[in-house]
């Protein structure tokens, strides 16, 4: 009895993981689009915030422009490795 419900559980399992795995490029391409979004976003408030004399939060600004940049550099060539 074990054993068959044991098959069971793996023929399901093995039944659902192609479903799971068929995500493909689409979720590190969203990923890139939604990073490089936000790097936008920075980029106007390190203007707006230049412009106005903040520079202590020019200077979290420019945090955040290289966080999202080394994320989106990391995707990136996790995205032309996945290619080859």
């Amino acid at each position: 009895m074990k054993r068959a419900i044991a098959g069971i559980l793996l023929l399901v399992g093995l039944g659902v993981a192609p479903a799971l795995a068929g995500d493909g490029d689409r979720g590190l391409r969203r990923d890139m689009r939604h990073d490089e979004r936000k790097s936008s976003n920075d980029r106007r408030e390190l203007r707006r915030d230049l412009y106005y004399g903040n520079y202590g939060a020019a200077r979290h600004e420019r945090r955040e422009l290289d966080r999202d940049h080394r994320d989106l550099n990391r995707d990136r060539r996790q995205l032309d490795g996945d290619r080859r």
